[in-house]
C-alpha cells in the first residue's frame, strides 16, 4: 500500500495494490492525489529505476532513492534528506497500531479504504482540534 504523508508523518493519500501486485506501478496514481505537489519523492531501494527519476524529474519532483548495489553507474542520492524517510515509516507504524489495519479484517477493499481513511482521520483530528 504506496501512500503519500507530510512532513509531520500524517497520512495525506493511499493507493491500494494486490496483495501480489508491485506497489511500483501505483506511483503515477500515488502522485495524482489532489493534495499539494511533493517537493521530494523518498522512497528505498525497490523504486530505483531511470524511468521512474525521469518521469518525477519532469513534474518538478526530486527524487531521493538510494540507487541499488548492482547499478554500473549509480546515481548521486541525498542521504540528507533521505533520513527523513523515517517520518513516512512511523506514519506507517500510527496506522498499524489501528489492528484492523495491520491484520486487514476487512475482506473488500471498499471497507479496508473506508477503515483507512477513519484511521487517517483519528490521525490528523489532533491538529484540528484546539489543545488546552
Amino acid at each position: 500500500m504506496p501512500a503519500r504523508a507530510d512532513g509531520q508523518r500524517r497520512p495525506l493519500g493511499f493507493i491500494l495494490t494486490g496483495g501480489e501486485a508491485s506497489d511500483y506501478s501505483a506511483i503515477p496514481d500515488l502522485l495524482t492525489i489532489p493534495v499539494w505537489k511533493p517537493r521530494l519523492f523518498l522512497a528505498d531501494k525497490g523504486y530505483d529505476s531511470d524511468i521512474l527519476r525521469e518521469e518525477l524529474l519532469t513534474h518538478g519532483i526530486r527524487p531521493v532513492i538510494p540507487p541499488k548495489a548492482n547499478r554500473k553507474n549509480p546515481p548521486a542520492c541525498d542521504f540528507r534528506a533521505y533520513k527523513d524517510r523515517n517520518l513516512i515509516e512511523r506514519m506507517f507504524n500510527r496506522l498499524k497500531q489501528f489492528r484492523r489495519v495491520a491484520t486487514r479484517y476487512d475482506k473488500t477493499r471498499q471497507s479496508f479504504s473506508a477503515f483507512l481513511a477513519l484511521a487517517a482521520a483519528k490521525i490528523w483530528l489532533p491538529y484540528f482540534v484546539e489543545r488546552v
